[in-house]
C-alpha cells in the first residue's frame, strides 16, 4: 500500500469526525514488520483551538445533565467495550506490538475505570454537617471544573485515555483528548464507541499532534486541568508549563521499580513473575520490574532466572505463542541497545543478551529485543540510573532486607516496588519502610483496582492527586462549601459585628 492510499487518522470535533487540513501527517507502523497501517495529522492551531472551543461550549449544558444521566452513558459504554474488546486488542496489537493477551488486559484495565465512571453518583456526593451553628448548616458540593485535557502515552493506548476521559466526563467536565501519535488507531476505535454510547457531541474532542499541540493545550485559558502519563522529561515540561497557566495538572512519569527477592519466597513462583514483569510487553511499562534485589541466598537464583527468560518467545504480538514482542519504534530499539552496550562498558556482567533475537521473514525488520539480564548492577551505572523502557532486567545484590529497603529508599523515582517472601514480619517492615507510592506484596506490578487510586511518588509524579478512584473525582471536581441559615420569622435579634455565628 503506498503512502498515499493509506486510512487517515480523522479528529474528533463537536461530535464529528473530521479530516485534518495540516500539511505535516505522520505514518502508524506496525513494529512487528515496519508495515505503515495508517497516517495520523498533527493538527493545526486552529484545529486545537476548534476542538477547545466545542468543549467549552459543550460544557454550558453538559454540566447541568443529571448525573444518573451521566452514569447511564457509562453503563452502555462498559458493554460496548466489552463486546469489542477482541477487535480493539487486534487493532493495538497491530499497532503498538504487545501480545494479544496483554493487549486485551491493556483494554480490560481500562474498562474497569469505565465501570467505576458509572458509579459516579456515589464518588461526587459531598458532605453535610446540620445546625454547626444556630440554626445554621454546612455542606460541600464537588462541581465539575470545565474543560479538561488528556495528553497519553504509547505504551497503553487504550487502558491510559480510559483513565482519563471517562472519569473527567462523568464529573460533568468535557474533554479534550491528545493521544499518542504513533498508534492512535485503537484510541479512536475507543472514541467512537464513547460516541455511541451517548456522549453528547462536544463533551469529548480529539486532535493529534506533537510538542506544538501539547504546548497549546498546556497554555490555552479555557482548558482548566491536564492529565498527563508518559516520560519524566516530558511531564516536568507539561507540569511546570500548564501550572503556570494556572491550571490543575497531574503526571505519572517515569520509574525505576524494584523487586526484593527474599531467600524465604517461593522460588517458582517468584522467578515466573520476575520474567513476566521484566520482560513482558518488551518491558514498555512504566511500571515494569526493571530491578530485581536477591537478598542472601537467594543470589543463587541467578541462573534459574537466567533460564526462565531464555525460554520465553520473541515475536510478533499476533501469533499465540509469543511471550515478548517488538519495542514500539526503530528508534527505541536503537536506544535500547546502546543502553545494553553501556552496561557491558560500565562493567556490569550481561547475563543474558537478547539482542538480535533469531527471526525470520517480514520479522527480520522488526524492532526487537529479546529478554536480557544483566548481573552486579549497582547505583552510578547507566542502565541502572536510566529507565531503559525496554526488556532489560538489572539484577543487584543485598546482604539483609535492610539494606536492599536503603538501597530503593535512595533512587529518585516512586511508581512501584514488590516484595517477595512468606514472612508477614518481612512484609510488614517493608510496606512501613519503603518510600514508594504503589507497593506489592507477593505481586510485581502493584497497580491498583480502581476503587483506589494510583499512587505513584516521589520523581514519577508531579501533582498531589492521582488518576482514577476517589483521588481523580477531587482532582476534576471544584469542592464548594455552602453556610446557609433559614430563619423561621423576620426577626434577627439585632446587628451582629463579630465573626462568630451565632
Amino acid at each position: 500500500m503506498t503512502r498515499d492510499d493509506l486510512p487517515r487518522i480523522p479528529l474528533l470535533i463537536n461530535g464529528e469526525f473530521v479530516q485534518s487540513r495540516t500539511t505535516e501527517w505522520r505514518d502508524v507502523i506496525n513494529p512487528a514488520t515496519q508495515q505503515r497501517l495508517a497516517r495520523v495529522p498533527m493538527a493545526t492551531p486552529e484545529e486545537v483551538e476548534a476542538a477547545i472551543a466545542a468543549a467549552r461550549e459543550a460544557f454550558k449544558t453538559w454540566r447541568k445533565t443529571p448525573i444518573g444521566q451521566r452514569a447511564r452513558i457509562f453503563l452502555k459504554y462498559q458493554q460496548l467495550i466489552r463486546d469489542n474488546i477482541k477487535s480493539l486488542a487486534a487493532t493495538l496489537t497491530a499497532e503498538q506490538g504487545k501480545t494479544l493477551a496483554d493487549a486485551e488486559g491493556d483494554v480490560f484495565r481500562g474498562l474497569e475505570v469505565v465501570e467505576h465512571a458509572a458509579g459516579i453518583g456515589l464518588l461526587q456526593m459531598g458532605e453535610r454537617a446540620h445546625n454547626v451553628a444556630g440554626g445554621v448548616d454546612t455542606y460541600t458540593l464537588l462541581q465539575p471544573l470545565g474543560v479538561c485535557a488528556g495528553i497519553t502515552p504509547f505504551n497503553f493506548p487504550a487502558m491510559i485515555p480510559l483513565w482519563m476521559f471517562p472519569m473527567a466526563i462523568a464529573c460533568g467536565n468535557t474533554f479534550v483528548l491528545k493521544p499518542s501519535e504513533q498508534d492512535p488507531m485503537v484510541t479512536m476505535r475507543l472514541v467512537e464507541l464513547a460516541l455511541e454510547a451517548g456522549i453528547p457531541k462536544g463533551v469529548l474532542n480529539v486532535v493529534h499532534g506533537g510538542e506544538p499541540v501539547v504546548n497549546a493545550l498546556c497554555d490555552h485559558a479555557d482548558i482548566k486541568a491536564v492529565s498527563f502519563v508518559g516520560s519524566t522529561r516530558v511531564g516536568t515540561l507539561v507540569h511546570d508549563r500548564a501550572t503556570r497557566a494556572g491550571k490543575r495538572v497531574q503526571c505519572m512519569m517515569g520509574a525505576k521499580n524494584h523487586a526484593i527477592v527474599l531467600p524465604d519466597a517461593h522460588k517458582d513462583q517468584t522467578l515466573n513473575a520476575l520474567a513476566g514483569a521484566a520482560f513482558g510487553a518488551a518491558g514498555q511499562r512504566c511500571m515494569a520490574v526493571s530491578v530485581a534485589v536477591l537478598v542472601g541466598a537467594a543470589r543463587d537464583w541467578l541462573p534459574d532466572l537466567v533460564e526462565k527468560a531464555r525460554g520465553l518467545s520473541v515475536g510478533a504480538g499476533d501469533s499465540a505463542t509469543t511471550d515478548v514482542g517488538p519495542l514500539i519504534s526503530c528508534a527505541a530499539r536503537d536506544r535500547v541497545e546502546a543502553l545494553i552496550a553501556r552496561g557491558v562498558e560500565e562493567g556490569a556482567t550481561l547475563a543474558l543478551d537478547g539482542r538480535l533475537p533469531p527471526l525470520s521473514g517480514q520479522l527480520k525488520e522488526g524492532n526487537f529485543v529479546g529478554p536480557t539480564i544483566f548481573s552486579g548492577v549497582k547505583p552510578g551505572m547507566t542502565i541502572y540510573d536510566q529507565e531503559i523502557f525496554g526488556p532489560v532486567l538489572c539484577v543487584a545484590e543485598a546482604a539483609t532486607l535492610d539494606e536492599a529497603i536503603a538501597l530503593i529508599n535512595a533512587n529518585p523515582n516512586g511508581n512501584g516496588t514488590a516484595l517477595f517472601t512468606q514472612s508477614g514480619a518481612a512484609a510488614r517492615r517493608f510496606e512501613d519502610e519503603i518510600d514508594v507510592g504503589q507497593v506489592g506484596i507477593n505481586v510485581p506490578i502493584p497497580v491498583p483496582v480502581p476503587m483506589f487510586s494510583f499512587t505513584g511518588s516521589r520523581a514519577s509524579k508531579l501533582g498531589d492527586l492521582g488518576p482514577y478512584g476517589r483521588q481523580v473525582v477531587l482532582f476534576y471536581t471544584q469542592t464548594k462549601t455552602v453556610t446557609a441559615r433559614w430563619f423561621d420569622d423576620a426577626s434577627t435579634g439585632g446587628v451582629n459585628t463579630t465573626i462568630s455565628l451565632k
